[in-house]
C-alpha cells in the first residue's frame, strides 16, 4: 500500500477560509500527478482549504472524498500550539530558539520529548500526541495494517494508493509518528509546503510485517511542471 500525504494549497485564513487563486492553481497542478500515481481512495480534513485542494483530484479520478475529522488542523492546533506570555498562541515550533528542541540532551529525549524545557508551554503535547497515534493506528488498521510496536502487521495486504489531503501542523506531527522520529526532532528539522506530496510505502513483505518507508517528502515536481504555478517553497522562496 502507498500512502500519499498532501498539504493543502495556499489559503486565505480569514475572513473566510478558502483557497487563494494561487492555491487553486496548486490544487489543479497536483491532480495529474495523483491520476498518474493511480490513487484509489481520497481522504481529506474537514477544513475547507484541504477539502478544496482534494477536489480537482477527485473530479479527475471520479472518486468521492471521505472526510477524516482526526486530520483537522484545528485539532492539531489544540494539541501542539503553545501559549505566549502575552496570551497569544502559536505552533510550538515557531520559536526564535528552535535549536533548543534538539540542543544537547534534548536531542536524545526520545519518547520523553514532552519533558524538555522547550516544551513546557505546549497546550496538550503528551496526551495529544498519544491521541494522534491512536487515530493513526485506527485509520491504518482499517486499510489492513495493524501497528505492533514499531512495525505493522499486514492483516490484509493490498496494493491501494491512498491520498490524504491535510495540513502542515497535522502532517508534520503525523509523519513524526509514522516514521518513528520524536516530534521535537521532526518539528525542528523537516517541513512540508503547499501541495507538497509525501509518499510512504507499506511494502507487503512475505513475513507479514512492514514498516513505512518514506519515498518522497513534500515533493514539488508537479508545481515545477505546471506553467500556471510559481515554483516557490511556501510561495516565498525558490529552492
Amino acid at each position: 500500500m502507498f500512502l500519499y500525504i498532501v498539504r493543502h494549497g495556499q489559503p486565505f485564513y480569514s475572513p473566510v477560509e478558502k483557497l487563494t487563486e494561487k492555491g487553486w492553481k496548486q490544487a489543479r497542478a497536483i491532480a495529474p500527478r495523483m491520476v498518474q500515481s493511480g490513487i484509489t481512495k481520497i481522504y481529506a480534513s474537514p477544513l475547507r482549504r484541504a477539502y478544496e485542494t482534494a477536489l480537482p483530484t477527485a473530479r479527475a479520478l471520479g472518486l468521492d472524498i471521505t472526510v477524516e475529522p482526526w486530520t483537522s488542523e484545528s485539532l492539531a492546533w489544540s494539541r501542539f500550539a503553545k501559549r505566549l506570555p502575552d496570551g497569544r498562541t502559536t505552533w510550538v515550533w515557531n520559536s526564535d530558539d528552535v535549536g533548543s528542541f534538539v540542543r544537547g540532551e534534548n536531542h536524545d529525549a526520545g519518547e520523553k520529548w514532552y519533558e524538555i524545557e522547550a516544551m513546557k508551554d505546549i497546550l496538550n503535547g503528551r496526551d495529544g500526541y498519544a491521541e494522534l497515534e491512536k487515530e493513526s493506528d485506527e485509520f491504518l488498521a482499517r486499510h489492513g495494517y495493524v501497528r505492533e510496536g514499531n512495525e505493522y502487521r499486514i492483516e490484509r495486504p493490498n496494493d491501494e494508493r491512498i491520498a490524504v489531503f491535510c495540513h502542515q501542523g497535522f502532517g508534520l506531527s503525523w509523519l513524526s509518528h509514522l516514521l518513528r522520529i520524536p516530534p521535537n526532532i521532526f518539528w525542528t528539522e523537516f517541513d512540508i509546503t503547499h501541495t507538497g506530496c509525501t509518499v510512504l510505502n507499506f511494502a507487503n513483505h512475505k513475513n507479514g510485517y512492514t514498516v513505512p518507508k518514506c519515498l518522497t517528502l513534500s515533493d514539488m515536481s508537479h508545481i515545477f511542471a505546471d506553467d500556471e504555478c510559481e515554483y516557490k517553497y511556501h510561495t516565498s522562496f525558490k529552492i
